[in-house]
C-alpha cells in the first residue's frame, strides 16, 4: 500500500489498496464499499466514523475534520473484486461508515467509475449521503437503476438551520439536501430518507419532528426512517465536549440518557419512532417498495400522425 500526502488543506492522505469490498456480514449489514476514505470534510460533531480515524493512528477529534484518506484506486479495485468468481453479486452498501460524496469527492471523482462499475456487471448497490455532488452522477445512476436495483438515501436529521450549522458544519444545507431527493425522484429514481441524526433535547420537540417529516414530505421522499444519535467511543468524547461548550445545561441530561453505553434508552427510541411514523402516515409518506426504482420510464417519442390519403373512384 503506497501512501502520498499532498500540500492541500485539509490535508490528504492518498492510499492504493489492495482489497476494497468489505464482506463483514451481520443480521443488520451487507457487504460494505467504503468507497473513498477514512475521514470526512463534513464535521459533524456527533459522527461515529471518528473512532475509525484512529485506526490509521490519527486523531479522532481535530484530525477527523482535518485529514482525508482517498482510496484513489477504488474503481479499478471495485471491478476486479466484482469480476472475480467468487463474487455472488451480493448488494453493496456506500456510505454506511462516511459519505462518498463528500467534498473530496469533487477532486477525485471517484464515483461515477464506482457506478459504471456497478452498472456494468447490473450488480445491486445503495448510497446513504448527505452530499448535493451525487446529483453530477444522475445520468450513471439512471443507467443503473435501468439493469438493478439501485437505492438512495439522503440524510436529513432536522431543519433547522441554527442546529445545523453548530452541529453538522461544512455540510449541504437541510433544505439543499431535500432538492436532491426532489430531484432524483423527478427522473424516476426513488429516494428515501434516514432522519438521522434526531438530537435529544436539541432537534427533538413535536413541532421539529412535525417541521422536518412535512419538508421530507414536499420534497417527493418515498419513506422515511428516524434514527435516534447515539454516541459510540471516539464521538461521544468530542460531542460531549462540544455540548459542555455550546449547551452546559444539558450535559447532566445527556450523561443520565446515555448512562448505559452508545444508545439512549430503548423507550425513547420507540417514542421517536413512533411519533415520526405518525407524521408520516399524516403527510402521506409510504413504504418504499424493492425493485421499482429499476423501472424508470423512458421518454416516449410522439409518433407521426396518420396523413391523409386520397381515395380513387373506380
Amino acid at each position: 500500500m503506497r501512501r502520498a500526502r499532498l500540500p492541500v488543506r485539509p490535508d490528504t492522505a492518498l492510499h492504493r489498496h489492495r482489497a476494497l469490498v468489505s464482506r463483514r456480514h451481520t443480521a443488520r449489514s451487507r457487504p460494505g464499499l467504503p468507497a473513498q476514505s477514512k475521514a470526512s470534510y463534513w464535521s459533524c460533531v456527533y459522527c461515529f466514523a471518528r473512532k475509525t480515524h484512529s485506526y490509521l493512528d490519527l486523531d479522532t477529534g481535530l484530525g477527523f475534520d482535518s485529514q482525508i484518506v482517498v482510496k484513489v484506486n477504488a474503481p479499478e479495485l471495485l471491478r476486479r473484486g466484482l469480476a472475480a468468481p467468487s463474487w455472488r453479486g451480493e448488494h453493496i452498501a456506500m456510505g454506511t461508515n462516511v459519505d462518498c460524496y463528500q467534498r473530496a469527492e469533487g477532486r477525485y471523482a471517484l464515483m461515477p467509475g464506482i457506478i459504471a462499475a456497478l452498472r456494468d456487471r447490473a450488480n445491486p448497490f445503495s448510497i446513504l449521503t448527505k452530499g448535493t455532488l451525487i446529483l453530477r452522477d444522475l445520468d450513471l445512476l439512471r443507467q443503473a437503476a435501468a439493469v438493478t436495483d439501485v437505492g438512495i438515501s439522503v440524510s436529513v436529521g432536522f431543519m433547522d438551520e441554527q442546529l445545523w450549522r453548530t452541529v453538522e458544519p461544512g455540510t449541504p444545507a437541510p433544505a439543499r439536501r431535500l432538492e436532491v431527493v426532489r430531484t432524483l425522484s423527478g427522473h424516476g429514481i426513488e429516494c428515501g430518507v434516514l432522519m438521522a441524526p434526531v438530537i435529544p433535547f436539541l432537534g427533538d420537540h413535536p413541532d421539529q419532528l412535525r417541521a422536518t417529516v412535512r419538508a421530507i414530505a414536499a420534497a417527493g421522499a418515498t419513506s422515511v426512517t428516524p434514527l435516534v444519535l447515539h454516541l459510540r467511543p471516539g464521538a461521544r468524547e468530542w460531542f460531549m465536549t462540544w455540548l459542555a461548550s455550546h449547551h452546559p445545561h444539558l450535559v447532566r441530561r445527556y450523561e443520565r440518557l446515555y448512562a448505559d453505553g452508545a444508545y439512549a434508552p430503548k423507550w425513547y427510541q420507540r417514542r421517536i419512532t413512533r411519533h415520526v411514523h405518525e407524521l408520516a402516515r399524516e403527510f402521506g409518506i409510504g413504504p418504499s417498495r424493492a425493485g421499482a426504482a429499476r423501472r424508470i420510464p423512458e421518454p416516449q417519442e410522439t409518433p407521426p400522425a396518420p396523413t391523409a390519403t386520397q381515395l380513387t373512384l373506380l
